[in-house]
């Protein structure tokens, strides 16, 4: 995975670039510098996700003053006049908990969340717990998905009876012909058991990316019928096979199921550090905490 979050459409920078140093020493991000790269692109909206994250952080035991600081940012507006916005500088940890409490809808934000649950664990567990890590991550997102294909084949005509098929039509044209059922056959996947929660990081990723592409298809083309979104399924898997064919992927129906997400979840539970911080981090904008015992 990449090391750093990657700007949004038409951003300049990434997370880490955006990172300034405060008169303590701590490191910072803008809020206002923040808000597009999180993919938000009204102030009102991304104070709600601060606001939401400043709760979180109550909760969760730390001192809420010293991750989220008030500030004001000189903004131009034109002809060289300039005017004072509502801004906060965010520690690090307030950052984190910002992609939290975003909507996961947000690609931005889907990015943001797996890149902080990566890296914020990878400091102190294993590489096996990273990856445990990126596939829940990514099968929540991709359950998100779903939902929201769901949801545009609804407005594109399709019944709710036709449901099972339209999704079938797209494994179908992903998976060389094969339904759900076919696939859970070939893969000794329980009839019981969904055939995404059986499914690797990559398989995932695959299936993410073929229902996003459908969803924005059926809204590009308008598509109105009910056989028109099913044909639009089943095309766009089959254009994400061939996409995988081109670079000399695996394909999805070669890929062994994996371990059932419910096993990996209670891993990463098991596992998980404290969300209280303490050390260096407990300070965040205020710099490392002094040992009680240091004198001043």
């Amino acid at each position: 995975m990449d090391n750093q979050l990657a700007p949004a459409a038409g951003g300049a920078s990434s997370f880490e670039e955006l990172k300034q140093l405060n008169e303590h020493g701590a490191e910072f991000w803008s809020a206002r510098e923040l808000q597009p790269l999180l993919g938000y692109s009204q102030w009102r909206r991304f104070e709600d996700a601060i606001r939401r994250a400043m709760a979180s952080c109550e909760q969760s035991g730390n001192a809420c003053d010293n991750h989220f600081a008030a500030a004001g940012k000189m903004v131009e507006i034109g002809s060289g006049s300039a005017r004072q916005v509502d801004d906060f500088h965010l520690s690090r940890f307030a950052c984190y908990l910002i992609a939290q409490n975003g909507d996961p809808r947000k690609p931005a934000i889907a990015q943001a969340q797996k890149y902080f649950a990566v890296q914020t664990r990878r400091q102190e567990l294993s590489d096996q717990h990273s990856a445990d890590v990126e596939r829940l991550e990514l099968r929540k997102q991709t359950a998100e998905e779903f939902k929201a294909l769901s949801g545009a084949a609804k407005s594109a005509g399709v019944g709710n009876r036709m449901f099972g098929v339209f999704h079938d039509a797209g494994y179908k044209g992903l998976y060389d012909g094969r339904g759900v059922d076919a696939i859970k056959s070939l893969k000794g996947v329980a009839k019981g058991d969904s055939l995404m929660d059986r499914m690797n990081t990559t398989e995932l990723a695959a299936n993410q990316f073929r229902m996003t592409q459908t969803r924005d298809k059926l809204a590009r083309e308008r598509v109105r019928s009910e056989r028109g979104a099913i044909d639009t399924s089943h095309s766009v898997g089959r254009e994400v096979r061939a996409a995988i064919a081109r670079i000399g992927g695996t394909m999805p129906e070669d890929i062994p199921a994996d371990e059932h997400i419910k096993h990996v979840e209670k891993r990463v539970k098991a596992a998980q550090p404290r969300v209280a911080l303490d050390g260096p981090e407990a300070g965040g904008l205020m710099g490392p905490v002094k040992p009680e015992n240091e004198n001043s």
